[in-house]
Formats: C-alpha cells, sequence, structure tokens
C-alpha cells in the first residue's frame, strides 16, 4: 500500500536519466547546427568576397550584370540547401524528443497503475470508487495524449512533404 523509499529513488534515477539524455539529445543538435551555421556563414562570407573583387575588376555594365545573375543561383541553391538542413535537424530532434517522452509517459503509466492496484488491494472499504476514477482520469490522459501524439505526427509528415514539394519544384525550375 505504501510507496517505499526505494521505489521514490527509483522513480527519481529514472526521470534524471531520461532529463540528461534529452539534454544530450538537445547538445548535439546545437553542435550540429552551430557547424551548420558557422559554414553557411563562411561560405556567404567569401563568396561575397569573390563575388565583390570580380565585380571590381569588370569592364563595362553588362558584366556587371552577368556576374550579378550568374551568382543569384548558386546563392539561391545553397540558401536551399541550409534551409534543408535545418529542416532535417529539427525533425531529427523532435523525433528523438517524442521518443524519449513517450518512452517516459509509459514508464510512468506502469508505476501508476501498479501503485492504483496496491492502493486499492489495501484499501478501505468504498475506495474503490476513487480507484476507479481516478484510473478513469489516467486512461482519459493517456487517450487525450494519444490523440495529440497522432495529431503532431501528421502535422510532422505534411510539414515533410511540403518540403519535399518545395525542393522537387526549385529543382524542376532551376532545370527548365
Amino acid at each position: 500500500m505504501y510507496v517505499t523509499p526505494e521505489q521514490i529513488v527509483a522513480n527519481g534515477k529514472a526521470g534524471v536519466e531520461v532529463m540528461l539524455a534529452l539534454a544530450n539529445s538537445q547538445f548535439a543538435v546545437y553542435e550540429k547546427f552551430a557547424a551548420l551555421n558557422f559554414n553557411a556563414t563562411k561560405t556567404a562570407f567569401e563568396d561575397g568576397m569573390n563575388h565583390t573583387r570580380a565585380l571590381l575588376n569588370a569592364k563595362d555594365v553588362q558584366e556587371v550584370v552577368n556576374l550579378n545573375v550568374a551568382a543569384a543561383q548558386p546563392s539561391l541553391d545553397r540558401a536551399i540547401a541550409y534551409s534543408r538542413s535545418v529542416y532535417e535537424l529539427a525533425t531529427q530532434q523532435q523525433a528523438e524528443a517524442t521518443r524519449l517522452l513517450e518512452s517516459q509517459a509509459g514508464e510512468y503509466n506502469k508505476t501508476v497503475v501498479g501503485f492504483l492496484d496496491k492502493f486499492a488491494k489495501n484499501a478501505p472499504a468504498g475506495s474503490d470508487v476513487a480507484v476507479a476514477a481516478v484510473k478513469s482520469a489516467l486512461a482519459a490522459a493517456n487517450s487525450a495524449y494519444d490523440s495529440f501524439t497522432k495529431v503532431a505526427k501528421q502535422a510532422t509528415e505534411i510539414a515533410e512533404a511540403n518540403m519535399a514539394a518545395a525542393v522537387t519544384a526549385v529543382g524542376k525550375k532551376k532545370a527548365a
């Protein structure tokens, strides 16, 4: 009927482990994102300097126009590649966080149900209504969480489809 200190410590440790795993996952993504931003900034700076040098060496207005037109497409391609990389990092992190939190929620639900069952076995007469109400509330919360998770997954799939369609459309324009 009672929760032992060992059970409390075990649950606390499990929660801390999940939070540490989530934090490590976040830091790994931040590191990748920082490297992506550094490389994009470095490339943009180098391209800008090269473009400026080329413009300074231009002989006439037509050459300046041609240089600007020639620089536009590679810049657009790099911007699309950058946004795709950012999107992929965000998607990977969201999937990892969802996996960790879903596993933690499952463990939490098992623990709560186990505690309720222990309590129900040793509870005074008449408390079965309260235990049933708590179990019903827990089931409703799980159902709501499942619905939310399904909606979030659908939204992610739609976003992925839109990103793929945008990349395809840009690729077709580029080819044309």
